[in-house]
């Protein structure tokens, strides 16, 4: 047997070393988990977290991401491929990304014709996500009613109320900032109730990924999705370690944070909103600031955006159900 042979017999060993799925129709189960998880991720206000411990999948999940690390690092700078390349769940990731990245490139087109055809209901239904999401996060908090839980849940929302008003509603397109981003939003992944689109949304840059997901094979949209999948991937393998000790050690402060963050971030989401100034540039309307206010009648339109408030509502209180039961 020849030299490259062997080393593709290695690497090929070292992928399926790990583990995962054993069949076909495993793997065809773990692809349909990721499809549900990417559906969940690209909807703000429901987590693929969520979805991934619905489905029993979350320890092997945080498993596979802290399969990714220092000992593969190390051997990849060695230039050690199959020694890099051993440690990490492959079997398990693969399947898993393939259906979350199908979920995200099918669902982002039709989250970017919502958003642009029927922005209110849309943004309402969201903003129900959230409001249930933030219930569901405080109740899992030991002892939430103490002062002490209190406080910081309310210096949380308060932060969040003050950064979302500071953020612009155009925040930058730079490599830089989509890669923080993508840093940011990926370490929802591993928290059930925090979702990433929630993140993208407080970041001012939810529509700006949906609309590269929506048409990813022009060369603007890959190179965002390339930088953005780059910061995800720095993010999860770094960041996410990092929640996960704070959530181990100081788990109650950590979740009343995430809570007061999540209440004080509803102020983004609200959906009938009155636009302050506007620019336009190359043609096209940016959106300066805006300022919340409350509809000046209540129609149809209206009571269609109320319905989906209440529909995300009981979205999120049948998947905490769920995961109950699981």
């Amino acid at each position: 047997m020849s030299d490259t042979a062997m080393k593709n017999n290695r690497l090929k060993d070292s992928i399926l070393e790990g583990p995962g799925p054993s069949t076909s129709k495993e793997a065809i189960n773990l692809f349909a988990k990721g499809v549900a998880m990417g559906t969940a991720d690209i909807i703000p206000g429901v987590s693929g977290g969520t979805i991934a411990f619905i489905t029993g999948i979350y320890s092997q999940l945080l498993n596979a991401i802290k399969s990714v690390g220092a000992e593969s690092l190390k051997s990849l700078f060695k230039f050690q491929i199959a020694d890099a390349l051993k440690p990490i769940h492959f079997r398990f990731l693969i399947p898993l990304g393939l259906g979350i990245m199908v979920a995200l490139l099918s669902t982002a087109r039709l989250m970017s014709f919502l958003l642009k055809n029927h922005p209110v209901p849309t943004w309402s239904l969201f903003f129900g996500l959230i409001l249930a999401s933030t219930v569901v996060l405080g109740k899992s908090i030991e002892n939430i009613a103490s002062l002490k839980n209190i406080v910081m849940i309310i210096l949380g929302a308060i932060a969040a109320f003050l950064i979302v008003g500071l953020i612009p509603v155009t925040t930058p397109t730079s490599w830089w900032f989509i890669l923080f981003c993508g840093m940011i939003a990926i370490t929802a992944m591993i928290l059930p109730g925090i979702s990433g689109s929630f993140i993208l949304l407080i970041l001012g840059k939810y529509e700006f990924i949906t609309g590269a997901l929506k048409n990813p094979f022009s060369t603007e949209s890959i190179q965002t999705i390339i930088v953005f999948v780059i910061g995800a991937s720095i993010g999860i393998t770094g960041f996410s370690r990092v929640l996960s000790y704070l959530l181990m050690r100081f788990r109650t402060q950590t979740l009343c944070i995430l809570t007061g963050l999540m209440i004080g971030s509803l102020r983004k989401v609200w959906p009938w909103k009155e636009v302050l100034s506007q620019k336009t540039i190359r043609g096209k309307i940016h959106i300066l600031s805006e300022m919340n206010i409350l509809p000046a009648q209540f129609e149809k339109a209206e009571a269609m955006a109320l319905l989906m408030l209440v529909v995300g509502i009981i979205l999120v209180f049948l998947l905490e159900k769920m995961a109950e039961t699981k």
